[in-house]
């Protein structure tokens, strides 16, 4: 889009002054951001970009490169301004890969200047990024005012890691920008890795180890019915058993070293944590599939061309950006934020009769 409503520049974006773009407005938490069912939205996922410079095999397995347009990103931020206004508290830049847009450094010092309306004082900012060009990026990151960091790697032996991402020696950078992330301060780093029977549910140990050596989180997940079309017929698509089940993940682990469950951060937090016997090394395990976690449900997403989606598998897109597109204040968007908030969905439907894949796949809504 170029048009004139987008292509807002920073200041514009953030007001006239410090105060203007860091300042809550005066609200009481009974207004925070709710949906139909009383719960409270404070987890803002956003997209910049649906390209990618991987073509992971869960993921993409038809179609190359990106679908949809990326906005300026002073219209990422007068968006997610009106959000944090609302209620959001933690903001987590997404794609496709986020490391692939330029001035995304300056977008999350942008961000950084922003204060919750309710709650923290400081907004809690996170990214997810397959870590390819994380090394060289993980401090200025941090700089800017970056709280923490997730990537994406779903083998810890190089062979396994290309099979996935269909991209050579791509496993030595991920490493690299792991490592960097944690000298910079950025940990504990998150792990993120996609199980897939008969693919790389062999490394569930490796990753048990890797969690103990590099002083990591790693998180396993159920794989979901995201993945593209696919062109040919020939790559992977989602059926129910090829998932690798929360209880085979834990009885594996315990094979490995007896596992301690941890309690949860928050009720909305997504992951069953454990850590082994010892007390070293912290596991994940992201269930949608085996154990929905939808009652506790905080999230809200918006796409890189700056569509709502109030849930990974809605059938349906809102177009914020486009409201803002043809000159609707501040006020206007807020109400209209809410509006779309109020018809989020109860939960998803995997597994059952009739569900059907979202209108968009995994890398063209976000993480």
């Amino acid at each position: 889009m170029t048009s004139s409503g987008l292509l807002i520049n920073i200041e514009e974006a953030r007001g006239a002054t410090d105060e203007a773009l860091g300042a809550a407005p005066a609200g009481s938490p009974a207004d925070r951001l709710r949906d139909s069912f009383g719960r409270a939205i404070a987890d803002l996922r956003v997209s910049v970009t649906d390209r990618c410079n991987y073509r992971c095999v869960y993921c993409r397995t038809g179609n190359d490169g990106a679908q949809y347009a990326e906005l300026p990103h002073a219209a990422y931020l007068r968006m997610i301004r009106i959000f944090v206004s609302l209620g959001i508290e933690k903001v987590r830049l997404t794609g496709g890969e986020p490391l692939l847009r330029e001035g995304l450094v300056d977008l999350v010092r942008e961000l950084a200047r922003l204060r919750p309306a309710f709650g923290p004082a400081k907004l809690d900012i996170a990214l997810t990024t397959n870590g390819h060009l994380l090394a060289g990026l993980a401090q200025p990151l941090k700089d800017a005012g970056l709280s923490r960091i997730t990537v994406s790697m779903d083998a810890v032996d190089a062979e396994t890691f290309t099979a996935i991402t269909r991209v050579p020696r791509s496993f030595d950078r991920v490493l690299a920008g792991i490592r960097a992330a944690t000298a910079a301060g950025l940990g504990p780093v998150k792990v993120n890795c996609v199980l897939l029977r008969g693919f790389n549910d062999s490394q569930i140990e490796a990753f048990a180890e890797f969690s103990r050596q590099e002083g990591v989180i790693v998180r396993f997940i159920e794989w979901m019915p995201l993945e593209e079309p696919s062109a040919g017929g020939t790559d992977r698509s989602w059926t129910p058993e090829a998932v690798v089940r929360l209880e085979e993940i834990v009885a594996r682990l315990n094979a490995y070293r007896p596992l301690v469950e941890l309690a949860p951060n928050a009720a909305s937090e997504t992951a069953r944590r454990y850590t082994f016997d010892d007390g070293i090394g912290e596991i994940g395990i992201i269930a949608p599939v085996s154990h929905p976690f939808c009652g506790h449900c905080s999230r809200i997403r918006l796409t890189s061309d700056g569509k709502i989606r109030t849930c990974l598998f809605s059938q349906t897109d809102h177009d914020l950006a486009g409201r803002m597109l043809r000159g609707a204040s501040d006020a206007e968007l807020a109400g209209y934020i809410r509006r779309v908030v109020q018809g989020k969905e109860a939960r998803h439907h995997i597994g059952e009769p009739g569900f059907q894949k979202p209108s968009r796949s995994m890398v063209h809504i976000g993480g």
